[in-house]
């Protein structure tokens, strides 16, 4: 397997398949795990977001009125969308997409089952855009009725197209394990893009502690923002390999980052940083 500078390994071609299959497959044996992990924060900040708007921009939240756009960023096949929008879990998708049933299934019969999961059990009250590099991953996610919307871009080496741009606006705006190898030139281009729409997005990023979120905190803090670090850890997903683990290892510690009975027991491990407009309203204010 080919490593980065970082040490984590590559694994691009799970990101370029026409369906999800191999990219569940491979992270089933690694028990990649972060997004279910991240569902109920995510969740939160939705409430929370919601609450703090004018009473008079309040909806009924159990109703089908797409009243909240969130952005995933580095989305790939819609994970976050999927256990969000259908209440589901990544057992249940590891079940879907490298379960037994699935060698017997087409892309076609993939996405007519994925269908029919969207259409009895979305919650509703939330539009998802996803925001990835792979075309392959974004056209699944539209497919299956996960994703409302995309942006086919990379925001790491070009602006947005005007449309991309109108794309981009949003309520909140999520991640789970993309920063760091997304970097604040993506973040900045996101703040302009919703900017230019009249909006300050809250948003919410799990960042693997091989990887300073110090870049974007600083990029967020010049724009008005305030960063809340959790204190609590996640598990992403085990190591692949002992050398996998080895350079990680020496990546933390030129860091500075102490190890010991996190990375050093086999598993890498992210923060969650929550960023908010500090002068955001107040709580259910008029």
């Amino acid at each position: 397997m080919d490593v980065g500078t970082t040490g984590k390994i590559s694994l691009d071609h799970i990101y370029s398949q026409p369906d999800p299959r191999s990219y569940f497959g491979t992270l089933r044996p690694l028990e990649y795990q972060i997004p279910q992990l991240a569902k109920p924060h995510f969740a939160a900040l939705a409430r929370e977001y919601r609450e703090s708007r004018p009473v008079s921009q309040h909806t009924v939240l159990d109703t089908n009125v797409s009243d909240t756009t969130v952005l995933d960023i580095g989305c790939s096949y819609g994970i976050n969308a999927a256990l969000a929008r259908c209440d589901a879990t990544m057992d249940e998708l590891y079940e879907r997409y490298a379960g037994p049933d699935a060698a017997r299934r087409d892309r076609a019969a993939l996405l007519a089952h994925d269908r029919e999961m969207v259409a009895a059990r979305d919650g509703g009250g939330v539009r998802f855009v996803g925001l990835d590099a792979s075309g392959d991953a974004l056209a699944y996610a539209l497919a299956a009725g996960f994703l409302d919307d995309a942006v086919h871009a990379d925001l790491e080496s070009a602006d947005p197209t005007e449309e991309q741009r109108r794309r981009l606006a949003a309520d909140l705006v999520v991640s789970t394990g993309c920063l760091g190898y997304v970097t604040h030139r993506t973040i900045a281009r996101v703040l302009e893009a919703n900017a230019e729409a009249g909006r300050r997005p809250w948003m919410a990023h799990f960042v693997l502690r091989m990887f300073p979120f110090d870049p974007v905190e600083d990029l967020l803090d010049a724009a008005g923002y305030r960063t809340e670090r959790s204190e609590l850890l996640f598990k992403q997903r085990r190591f692949a390999t002992g050398e996998e683990q080895a350079l990680v290892l020496d990546t933390l510690s030129d860091l500075g980052v102490d190890p010991g009975g996190l990375e050093t027991d086999g598993w890498f491990y992210a923060r969650l940083y929550l960023s908010r407009p500090r002068n955001r309203p107040e709580r259910g204010t008029h």
